[in-house]
C-alpha cells in the first residue's frame, strides 16, 4: 500500500510514545510500594466542575444531542465573547468565534484555510510539536528559529524580520508556551505582529494556556492588538475539559465563512453535549473554582521548581503560565552516566518509576538537554517525585 507523502512527513508524537511506554511499565509496578507517577502529560488532574457535569447530563436527558451549526452554539459563542470582555478587557464579537472539536481542530482549520503548499511558517524552537505538524499536514513547512532563555524562549520581531523570505506566510506562536510555560512580552508581540502585517502575512497564536497565566504582565490576549490576529483556544486546560474535545478559534470576520465551510466538511460540528456542558463553565461558581485551581497550579510551580534546582536541574526561565517546568537535566544525568534527555526519561521510568517527557519532541538538537515536567499532577505526586529523584541521584554518591 502506498502511503501519502504528507503522512510520511509527520513525525511520531514522542510525548505519546513515552506515555505508552510509561503506561506499560505502570501496569507492572501498580501493586508495588512505588507505582508510576505521571509528570509527562499536560493534563490537569482536576476534572470538569460540578455545574459543567450537571449541564452535560441535562443535555443528554433532554435529548439536546443533535448537530449544531458548524460554528457552534450561538449562546456558547456569546459566553466566550463575554469571557474575553470580563477577563481580558478585549472586545471579541461572538460572530468572529468558531467553536471547534478541540484546539487541534482549530489549528487544523486555520492552517487549511491559510497555508498553501510550500508556504513557510516561522515558529520558535522549542515549541509544541503538533503545531508544526499541522503546518506540514497543510503542505506547508514549519521553520524553527532557535530562541534563548534571555528571550524567554519566544520569537522576537528582529528574528522574525531576519528570517522572513519570499516563501514565508507568517508566524505561529504560543503564549504561554508548551513546553516552557513562558509568554511573549506584550510589547514584543505587538512588534512581531507589525512585522507580519507589513509583510502581508498572518499571525497565528496558540493561547490555550492563557487562562492559566500567573503574572499580570503577561496574561493578556493577543486579540487586543488587532482584529487580524488569529487566536486558538481550548476548554482543555483552564476549563479542565481535556477529553471533552472542545476548543475555539477567533478569526477576522472575513475568514469566518471560509472556516465554517471547512468545518462543515471536516467535522460537521463539535460535540453538542460538550458544547452544552461548556455553557456552565462561565457561571460564577465555576469561574470561582477555576480560579482556585489556577492558584493551586501556581503554588505547585512555586514549590516544585526550587526543588528541581536544588537537585541539580537548571530551569533557565521560571514559567509565568501553564503547568510545566522546562529543565536542563544534563548535570543530573551526567552524574548517572546518562547521555541525553531521551535516555534519561526512560531511565527515570525504570529506576524512579517517574514518567517525564524528553525534549526531543519540542525542537532541534539543543532540546536534547532538556526534559519537561508537568506540574498538572497533585502536590503529593510532586513531593514524592522529588524524593524519588533525590534517592536516585544519591546512588552515585
Amino acid at each position: 500500500m502506498r502511503i501519502a507523502q504528507r503522512a510520511e512527513r509527520i513525525e511520531p508524537f514522542y510525548v505519546m510514545e513515552i506515555a505508552k511506554a510509561a503506561s506499560a511499565l505502570a501496569r507492572e509496578v501498580a501493586h508495588t510500594d512505588r507505582p508510576m507517577i505521571f509528570l509527562n502529560i499536560g493534563e490537569p488532574d482536576f476534572t470538569a466542575p460540578p455545574l459543567v457535569q450537571e449541564a452535560a447530563m441535562r443535555a443528554v436527558r433532554a435529548g439536546a444531542t443533535q448537530y449544531t451549526h458548524a460554528t457552534g452554539l450561538d449562546m456558547l459563542r456569546e459566553r466566550i465573547s463575554g469571557w474575553y470582555a470580563e477577563r481580558f478587557h478585549v472586545d471579541v464579537p461572538a460572530r468572529r468565534i468558531v467553536v471547534t472539536a478541540g484546539a487541534s481542530a482549530a489549528l487544523q482549520l486555520a492552517c487549511l484555510a491559510l497555508i498553501e503548499a510550500g508556504d513557510e511558517i516561522l515558529m520558535p524552537d522549542p515549541s509544541y510539536p503538533c503545531n508544526r505538524h499541522f503546518v506540514s499536514a497543510a503542505e506547508g513547512r514549519a521553520v524553527l528559529i532557535p530562541t534563548t532563555a534571555a528571550e524567554r524562549y519566544q520569537l522576537s520581531a528582529a528574528k522574525v524580520e531576519a528570517a522572513w523570505t519570499d516563501r514565508t506566510r507568517g508566524v505561529l506562536l504560543a503564549s504561554p508556551s508548551n513546553p516552557t510555560g513562558t509568554s511573549i512580552e506584550p510589547g514584543e508581540l505587538r512588534r512581531i505582529h507589525e512585522v507580519v502585517m507589513r509583510r502581508g502575512g498572518i499571525t497565528l497564536i496558540d493561547e490555550i494556556y492563557l487562562g492559566l497565566s500567573h503574572d499580570d504582565a503577561f496574561g493578556q490576549s493577543a486579540l487586543g492588538i488587532d482584529d487580524q490576529v488569529i487566536s486558538i483556544n481550548s476548554f482543555s486546560k483552564y476549563f479542565s475539559m481535556t477529553g471533552w474535545r472542545l476548543g475555539w478559534l477567533v478569526v477576522p470576520e472575513a475568514l469566518v465563512p471560509v472556516v465554517e465551510r471547512l468545518a462543515q466538511n471536516l467535522f460537521i460540528c463539535a460535540s453538542t453535549v460538550a458544547q452544552h456542558a461548556a455553557l456552565a463553565c462561565f457561571e460564577p461558581a465555576s469561574i470561582a473554582e477555576y480560579e482556585r485551581r489556577r492558584a493551586e497550579f501556581k503554588a505547585r510551580r512555586d514549590w516544585f521548581i526550587p526543588q528541581l534546582q536544588a537537585l541539580g536541574f537548571d530551569v533557565p526561565v521560571v514559567p509565568d503560565g501553564a503547568f510545566y517546568a522546562w529543565a536542563d537535566c544534563s548535570a543530573f544525568a551526567e552524574k548517572l552516566g546518562i547521555a541525553n534527555s531521551w535516555d534519561f526519561a526512560f531511565e527515570a521510568m525504570r529506576k524512579a518509576h517517574l514518567a517525564i517527557t524528553p525534549g526531543r519532541d519540542f525542537g532541534t538538537a539543543e532540546t536534547a538537554r532538556f526534559v519537561r515536567f508537568s506540574t498538572a499532577s497533585s502536590m503529593a505526586h510532586l513531593q514524592e517525585s522529588v524524593e524519588r529523584l533525590r534517592a536516585w541521584g544519591a546512588t552515585t554518591a
